[in-house]
C-alpha cells in the first residue's frame, strides 16, 4: 500500500474544509456582532455575574484570561475564564459568549451528566489523541495488534468529540433562555445572540465531523491489515 498517494486523504481534504468553513464563519459572525454594543450596556463579565446570580452559584470565579475566543469554564477549580474582550466589551457577542459559559458553570451546578462524561473523557481523549498514530505507526513494523490499539485510542478522541456536542448545544440553550427571561438583551439582540451561538456550536460539529471521516480513513487503511 502506497500511504502517500492513498485515494483515502479525501478524508482529510473534506476535514479541512469543513473547518476551514467553520473558523471562519464564527469569526466573521462574531467580528460582526462584536461592533454592536447591547442597548443596557452591560459588559461580558456583568452578564456572567448576574447570571451565576440568579441560579445561586456563589462558588464560581469570573476572572480575564489572555487571548481571543479562548473563553471557558473550568469546572475543577469552579473558574468562568472570559477572555479579555468579552469580559470587558459591552458587544452583542460579548454577551452571548459569557451567557453560554455560563451555561455550563449551571451544567456544572446542576450535575448535568454529558457535562460529567466529558469531563470523565478528558484524560483519556488526551491520552488517545496523543499515542494514536504513534502506535499505528509502530504496528506497521511490529504487529496488527498495535494498530488496532492505536485505532481504538483514536475513538476513545473522537468519541470525546461527540459527547461534547450535547454539552454545547445545552449551554447554548441555557444561555438564551436565561437571556430572554431576565431581559438581558431585546428581541432584536435576542436574534443576533442567537447567530453568534450557531456559529460557535458548528466548530464542534465541523471537529466531531473531521474526526470521524479521520476515524474512517484510519480503519479503510489500516483496518485487518493483511499486506
Amino acid at each position: 500500500m502506497n500511504l502517500m498517494y492513498d485515494k483515502t486523504y479525501i478524508f482529510i481534504v473534506i476535514g479541512m474544509v469543513l473547518s476551514f468553513i467553520a473558523s471562519s464563519y464564527v469569526q466573521k459572525t462574531f467580528s460582526k456582532y462584536g461592533d454592536i454594543s447591547n442597548k443596557k450596556g452591560y459588559t461580558g463579565s456583568e452578564v456572567a455575574q448576574l447570571i451565576l446570580n440568579v441560579n445561586h452559584i456563589n462558588s464560581v470565579t469570573i476572572q480575564p484570561i489572555a487571548g481571543n475566543l479562548t473563553d471557558n469554564y473550568n469546572s475543577f477549580n469552579k473558574t468562568l475564564n472570559l477572555s479579555e474582550p468579552i469580559f470587558n466589551q459591552t458587544s452583542v457577542s460579548a454577551v452571548g459568549v459569557a451567557a453560554h459559559e455560563c451555561g455550563h458553570a449551571v451544567q456544572d451546578n446542576v450535575s448535568y451528566f454529558p457535562l460529567r462524561l466529558r469531563a470523565w473523557l478528558v484524560p483519556i481523549a488526551n491520552f488517545g489523541s496523543q499515542l494514536s498514530f504513534p502506535m499505528i505507526m509502530a504496528g506497521l513494523f511490529f504487529g496488527q495488534f498495535l494498530i488496532n490499539l492505536g485505532i481504538l485510542f483514536f475513538s476513545a478522541a473522537f468519541i470525546f468529540q461527540v459527547v461534547t456536542l450535547p454539552v454545547e448545544f445545552n449551554a447554548s440553550r441555557r444561555a438564551l433562555k436565561i437571556i430572554e427571561e431576565q431581559s438581558i438583551l431585546d428581541d432584536t439582540e435576542l436574534k443576533m445572540v442567537r447567530h453568534v451561538l450557531i456559529a460557535a456550536a458548528l466548530t464542534y460539529v465541523a471537529s466531531a465531523v473531521s474526526g470521524l471521516l479521520q476515524l474512517i480513513r484510519l480503519v479503510l487503511l489500516f483496518g485487518d491489515r493483511r499486506d
